[in-house]
């Protein structure tokens, strides 16, 4: 099973595009920190491919990435099958609309989140006929399916973690009239002819008792490194909320993702969804070093994993 990390930054990416932070100013001189937002490809046989959330720069993630270019000799096609959503956020649904070229693939997500895009119209410019919208119920193993039918070979556990419902539904009515489970979930991801597996929690408020019993062992999990701290952007004036009130726990601190995941035994961790904010960005900074010293790993676009 391959896993191709397209972006691991979180909204806006680095550098995002109106921030004059240390982070953002050292990425536009030097073109190697710069980072797109959280997207990630799965595929067991080298030749179909999941995407799991669909950032603001899909477009550009495909085109850097030769394995999810058309296949050769056709006018149009795509490797890409179908798209996981772990959430509506808009750093996770945007690139969606790069793909409404007539290109069959599926969309799968909890109900909670295929109601936001049934509310807003813009996602109808993917047809539904051609790109069918597949809810995912919670605990509930499921194969996907490439779009003449047959299996992927992959087998997809979603599950609840805490966190918070999309911001921009922040006051207004949710389309099902309830925030609550539904509206983040984290993913088990499974190849049915080995049994190797990966965990994507690309969001969490904490690390409740049972999600360390989930992912406890794992081969790799990629997680939520939105923030390293919890009023990091009220402190560097970028923002008004914690971490906690975006529905994101920290890296760093006695609580924090680092102190919480450190003897599960998991094999490989990957930060993703990394703020503009987030000194682990710099080389060479103590957050950055705990980090690596943690075991943890900072991915650049592009790179793959071979499970």
């Amino acid at each position: 099973m391959r896993v191709i990390v397209l972006g691991a930054g979180a909204g806006g990416g680095l550098p995002q595009w109106n921030c004059g932070c240390e982070r953002c100013t050292a990425a536009r001189a030097d073109l190697s920190l710069q980072r797109t937002q959280t997207s990630l490809a799965v595929s067991v046989d080298d030749r179909n491919w999941f995407l799991i959330n669909a950032a603001p720069d899909l477009r550009q993630q495909l085109n850097a990435t030769p394995r999810l270019h058309p296949p050769s000799g056709q006018l149009r096609g795509s490797p890409v099958a179908g798209v996981i959503l772990t959430n509506a956020e808009v750093d996770a649904v945007t690139g969606l609309l790069a793909m409404r070229e007539g290109q069959p693939f599926a969309i799968y997500a909890h109900p909670q989140v295929l109601a936001i895009l049934q509310s807003n119209s813009i996602f109808n410019v993917l047809d539904a006929a051609k790109v069918p919208r597949i809810p995912l119920a919670l605990e509930q193993a499921f194969e996907p399916r490439l779009p003449d039918g047959s299996p992927s070979g992959l087998e997809v556990t979603a599950f609840a973690v805490p966190g918070k419902g999309a911001w921009y539904l922040e006051g207004v009515n949710h389309p099902t009239w309830t925030e609550g489970e539904g509206d983040c979930i984290g993913l088990r991801i499974a190849s049915k002819a080995d049994g190797h597996a990966f965990f994507v929690i690309a969001g969490s408020a904490s690390v409740p008792d049972d999600l360390k019993r989930r992912i406890a062992g794992a081969e790799l999990v990629f997680f939520d490194g939105t923030l390293w701290r919890d009023d990091e952007m009220i402190r560097a004036g970028m923002g008004a909320k914690t971490g906690r009130r975006m529905g994101h726990i920290s890296m760093g601190g006695p609580d924090g993702t680092i102190a919480e995941l450190a003897n599960l035994g998991i094999r490989r961790k990957v930060f993703v969804h990394i703020n503009n904010s987030n000194p682990v960005w710099l080389a060479g900074s103590p957050e950055r070093d705990q980090v690596m010293a943690a075991g943890w790993e900072i991915l650049a676009d592009g790179r793959e994993i071979v499970l």
